[in-house]
């Protein structure tokens, strides 16, 4: 099976990018990632079992192309994604905090977390997708969650 391009960046470019945010955490690399991503796309002869297999290679290259940006010297010298929060658009106030608390999460439970809840993969399929154990992934996600749930309950305490 195959999508046109057209299709495929219909469908996942939006999903491609959040998971590219998720990891480079700014617009410009993400959006570089995602043309990358896509160019890739257009010049492999692959034959996909289906589209959530479609949408699993694509999830897959952006995040390697994104480790690859993130461990290169060019990263430091980027807009970091504080500065890019003003222009993020949430549909409730608390989605933004919970964002910025996802993206101060460590590379290894952010990646987890986003794949898990924003993207809906099982354990399972983020232990392929990220070539680990499926006990890496659960405990991973578990640490992220603690993590998460402590910064989010020190904001709360905080603005009581």
């Amino acid at each position: 099976m195959r999508l046109l391009v057209d299709e495929a960046y219909e469908k996942y470019a939006d999903r491609v990018f959040a998971a590219a945010f998720s990891i480079c955490r700014n617009q410009a690399d993400s959006d570089d990632i995602v043309q990358d991503t896509f160019i890739k796309y257009y010049s492999k002869d692959i034959d996909y079992i289906d589209e959530s297999h479609i949408k699993a290679w694509l999830l897959r290259v952006a995040i390697n192309k994104a480790k690859d940006i993130t461990s290169s010297f060019w990263k430091k010298n980027k807009v970091t994604w504080e500065d890019y929060m003003d222009e993020l658009e949430f549909e409730e106030p608390s989605d933004s905090s919970l964002f910025e608390a996802v993206m101060k999460l460590p590379d290894k439970y952010r990646i987890v977390i986003h794949l898990f809840y924003y993207e809906e993969y099982s354990v399972q399929e983020i232990a392929k997708m990220l070539k680990s154990r499926e006990g890496t992934v659960k405990s991973q996600l578990n640490r992220g969650r603690k993590l998460l749930k402590n910064v989010l309950m020190e904001e709360w305490n905080d603005d009581e």
